[in-house]
């Protein structure tokens, strides 16, 4: 990477610190930022606020819930225990030459492959999936650079829209938030988002996620675009990056 791309560009101290935090700076900007926090207090500050912030995001993984096999062989034990002098009782009565019963070795053989077909189902069944990618995302308004929301994405989870501020829409506008790919024949909107709510759009309609896939925020009328693109000035945006 040239040094032209690994110097910082001019960014508000909020934008970068927010970049600093979700780890999209290259490893020399992130150097960089270190060295300014030991004098500088507002980017000491910006960063502990978007740490704050972006807490509330751990809550999407939900840990696995775990197999309701695994209870099976307790209640097995449970129930061998119970009729343990039971079942010694009946092998006590029954002193069989079982090892000349023919039929025994055949329902042997029977029971050993059977158990070989659910042991390798149940093998492959619990082959882990690897995890989708995850993206995310600063939008920053186009003229000052300032952060004003973050956008976490999987394609399992969805698409939060998170606000880092307080946002001032005048009366009778909305703000409409907008995706595109590069090699999308246009933008899909992803709906209408209220000053300062938190937004979840489900990703099952969409085309797959992609790195460096824009977002956007347009100002627009009530009840939004009557076109299939943005109407109105776009307040924000910001393209997508693979989470660290």
């Amino acid at each position: 990477m040239s040094e032209k791309q690994d110097k910082i560009p001019d960014l508000d101290v909020q934008t970068l610190a927010g970049e600093y935090v979700l780890g999209i700076l290259t490893t020399s900007q992130r150097a960089e930022v270190q060295e300014r926090l030991a004098h500088d207090p507002a980017l000491r500050k910006a960063i502990e606020g978007w740490n704050s912030r972006l807490l509330t995001l751990t809550a999407l993984s939900e840990p696995p819930l775990p197999s309701p096999r695994a209870k099976y062989p307790v209640e097995r034990n449970h129930a061998s225990l119970s009729h343990k002098r039971k079942d010694t009782a009946r092998r006590q009565k029954r002193r069989i030459s079982w090892q000349d019963n023919v039929g025994f070795w055949r329902a042997m053989a029977g029971i050993g492959l059977a158990a070989c077909v659910i042991l390798t189902t149940q093998l492959l069944g619990q082959v882990p999936t690897p995890p989708a990618p995850a993206y995310l995302a600063v939008l920053s308004a186009p003229d000052t650079k300032t952060a004003g929301w973050v956008i976490q994405a999987s394609n399992m989870r969805g698409i939060q829209l998170v606000p880092v501020d307080k946002i001032e829409v005048p009366p009778g506008k909305v703000l409409q938030f907008w995706t595109r790919a590069d090699d999308w024949q246009g933008p899909i909107s992803l709906g209408l988002v209220g000053p300062g709510d938190t937004l979840t759009v489900p990703t099952d309609r969409l085309p797959p996620l992609q790195p460096n896939q824009l977002f956007e925020l347009s100002l627009e009328k009530a009840g939004g675009s009557p076109l299939n693109k943005p109407g109105g000035p776009i307040q924000y945006s910001g393209r997508a990056v693979k989470a660290r």
